[in-house]
This record gives C-alpha cells, structure tokens and sequence, in this order.
C-alpha cells in the first residue's frame, strides 16, 4: 500500500472514530463519516466496504493501542498492587479517547462473539501469569484468599461498566452534578483500582 493510500486509510479512520463517538455504531451513517474525512463516499467505500468493516478497523486500532500495553504489563515481574493500579488507569484511559469500545464489545458479544473471541486471541492475551502472581501473594499472606478470576472479572468490569452505563450516570446518578462525568472518570483512575487493592490486602 502507497503512502498516500496509508494516509487516506488513516484519515478515514480518524474520521469515523469521531462519527461513532458523537453517533455510535447505530447512528452512525457512511456518508457523515467520508464528510468528516473530506473524501467521497464511493472513496470511502473503496477502502471500506462497509460500515461494519469501517468499525473493525476503527476497533482494532483502539485496541492494538491497548493490548501491546497490557500484555507487557501481565507478563512483568512488578508488584501485584503496581499491576492492579497500572492495569486500571491504562484501561481507562484507552476508553476515554475511545468511549465506543465497551458498547462495540457488549454488542459484539451478543451478536458475533467468534470475532471478539478471535480478535483477543490473536493478539496473544494470557493472563495466566497474572493468576500465578495472584495465587503466589495469597499463599504468601499478602492478600486474602480470592480466586484469581474473579479479581480480573472485577478489575474488567469496575473499568467498563461507567462507559456503558455513562447514560444513565450522567442523567440520572449526577443529575445535580452537571458536567461532572469527565471529573469521575478521572477520580476513577484510581478509585477504582484502590477499591479492589483495599478488598484483597491484608
């Protein structure tokens, strides 16, 4: 591929990851994406065939920013703790430039869940050495005996439920709080992951 194909593909990209943040996948249409991209549809199309293969590319960049990141960090030889409060703030931060992803995922699951599945695989994702890690500090004393799953079942989720929910944080839970999300989403960074350091000490 050209260099000025590689910048096209890119501009592309940019452009739709805007268009679904502002719309999401369902709101979002073709066209407003080759707008945003200062292109014409049938360009757009040329390079993606559809929005669905738009999306993929749109996902996998996000997640390839992630994954490499969180790979390294299971496999390093830091502190548990270290790992947790790491793990937590990478996570979010990833969601925040990308607010789409937990909602992508979710819906992924419910309808294709074999190329989620693939996708994660691909990469190399192994968290066993963060479940051997687990069950070495809890044979240590350091930390109260838990299963090693469902501490990453936890981590995931306490990461991604506020994205998915955000409708209803926003509207309902900060009602009175206007504008407030971004600040929580911020505090979070290590709210969250204190919350499950504080839940498995001694």
């Amino acid at each position: 591929m050209s260099e000025k194909d590689l910048n096209t593909e890119q501009k592309i990209l940019e452009a739709a990851r805007v268009v679904f943040i502002e719309k999401g996948f369902e709101g979002a249409r073709m066209q407003e994406i080759a707008d945003e991209a200062g292109i014409n549809k049938a360009l757009l199309h040329y390079y993606y065939r559809s929005k669905d293969k738009l999306f993929e590319g749109v996902f996998r960049d996000a997640f390839f920013e992630l994954v490499p990141h969180i790979v390294q960090l299971i496999k390093s030889d830091i502190p548990l703790f270290d790992k947790i409060e790491t793990f937590v703030r990478e996570y979010i931060i990833v969601f925040q430039k990308n607010p789409y992803i937990p909602g992508f995922i979710l819906h992924e699951l419910s309808r294709n869940p074999g190329r989620i599945v693939t996708m994660i695989s691909d990469i190399g994702v192994d968290p066993q050495v963060f479940i051997d890690q687990v069950e070495q500090e809890v044979n240590k004393g350091t930390i109260h005996p838990i299963n090693p799953y469902q501490l990453i079942v936890n981590m995931l989720a306490l990461c991604i439920f506020p994205f998915v929910a955000s409708p209803i944080i926003k509207n309902i839970i900060f009602s009175k709080k206007p504008g407030y999300f971004d600040q929580f989403i911020e505090e979070r960074k290590t709210e969250a992951s204190q919350f499950i350091i504080n839940a498995i000490k001694k």
